[in-house]
């Protein structure tokens, strides 16, 4: 066994070491490794898990690439069709990676009642949009279905639900405008089989869902015309990777632009969570790490005379460092484990049970959302040990100066 190993453990299970005066001081180093790996897997944790779930909201609007014609990226209306007969359509060949390709057109419309009238976009889908997202945002009702006749089922937000007062399944008419100005708008009485609520308010005030080919009958539009294309990617990690791809094989009168691009605000916003979490992960293994200085000065305090013994013995002072540094690595450990621990049951807490809310329409989500994974657990459990120890050598360095004789009389 390594002897400096085997002294600090002897040291470690000595019960003068659990009643010695450092005691205390050890606990509360404990105690700050511990709180401060549950403060960054919290901090990590609830980062990533905001971003994941703003990320995945915005997708379900807008897609991971939209496709269209140049000049009608920023808005919010199909006004230039574009032709489905495409080799990327309905299914992206040239690209790997890529999980859907739909056809969308939106067009302007407002909903009249007897007692009020709200402006909305009517998002045109068909039989080939992917559903998956709102089949986690679905609250009452069903998801509409295309692939059959032209209908008049939509689905609409709560939000808009609530503020016209409508249930599910009532009907309420919506006036479109023509390219005539001085025409009439065209009426479409919709039926609600469906409503959502995904957090995002600029989006769900806005965004009703409908059939596409209403959208291309208003606007005088062969079958085989559309407003856009969505692209769903498999891994959105490789949206950069991917939306070069996707753009080198768009004919060249089409343009290709990302969800970031698209919505660069909100995208920006959520980026400022990673300097957050960086600041806080760093003030906490600053803060633990002065603690096991101070504990580690008090254990070197403490055991003087047995560094004077071990140098009359002939010890070196990296073997004396060395057994320091394995009761300060066993502290640190004892620490990670009641950090984890305790870490991970809140982590899980706030998963199934959503114990904390939010405001949505600040956060754009109703709860705190959470992101468990081994990757990062593992990263800061080992870059806080490393990053601790690395601290602990220099006041170590303090043995080098301990004189033998001084420290055999040290009372």
């Amino acid at each position: 066994m390594n002897f400096e190993f085997f002294i600090a453990k002897r040291i470690i299970s000595s019960k003068a070491y659990k009643s010695s005066v450092s005691a205390p001081i050890i606990k509360i180093g404990i105690a700050a490794i511990a709180i401060g790996i549950i403060v960054m897997m919290i901090a990590v944790a609830t980062g990533i898990g905001l971003q994941q779930k703003i990320r995945d909201k915005v997708s379900a609007f807008n897609g991971h690439i939209i496709i269209s014609n140049f000049g009608t990226n920023n808005s919010q209306e199909s006004d230039k069709p574009i032709s489905t007969k495409q080799d990327f359509y309905p299914v992206f060949k040239n690209v790997d990676g890529i999980k859907n390709v739909q056809a969308v057109a939106s067009k302007f419309g407002i909903i009249r009642t007897e007692t009020d009238f709200e402006a909305i976009i009517v998002k045109g889908v068909g039989a080939d949009y992917n559903w998956d997202y709102f089949k986690e945002f679905l609250i009452e009702g069903r998801l509409p279905d295309y692939s059959k006749e032209r209908n008049q089922d939509v689905l609409i937000s709560q939000s808009l639900a609530k503020r016209m007062q409508f249930q599910l399944g009532d009907k309420f008419s919506t006036f479109f405008k023509k390219q005539d100005p001085n025409a009439l708008p065209t009426q479409i009485r919709y039926s609600i089989v469906g409503i959502y609520n995904s957090g995002l308010k600029e989006f769900d005030e806005t965004y009703v869902l409908g059939d596409i080919r209403h959208i291309q009958r208003l606007n005088k539009w062969q079958p085989d015309q559309v407003g856009s294309f969505e692209v769903l990617l498999d891994d959105y990690n490789q949206l950069q990777e991917k939306y070069v791809a996707v753009f080198q094989n768009t004919p060249s009168l089409l343009n290709a632009v990302t969800v970031e691009q698209k919505h660069a605000s909100i995208f920006e916003w959520i980026g400022i969570f990673d300097k957050n979490t960086y600041g806080i992960i760093g003030i906490m293994i600053l803060v633990a790490g002065i603690n096991m200085i101070t504990a580690l000065l008090v254990l070197i305090l403490e055991r003087t005379k047995m560094i004077g013994i071990f140098k009359a013995l002939g010890s070196n002072n990296w073997s004396i460092r060395k057994m320091f540094l394995y009761n300060a690595s066993y502290i640190i450990l004892i620490g990670l484990f009641w950090g984890n621990l305790i870490g991970l049951l809140l982590l899980f807490a706030q998963k199934y049970g959503k114990f904390f809310p939010l405001d949505p329409s600040v956060y754009h989500v109703s709860e705190v959302p959470v992101y468990i994974s081994l990757g990062y657990i593992l990263a800061l459990n080992i870059g806080t040990f490393l990053l601790c120890l690395l601290m602990l050598l220099i006041p170590s360095y303090i043995i080098t100066k301990i004189s033998p004789v001084k420290a055999i009389r040290f009372e």
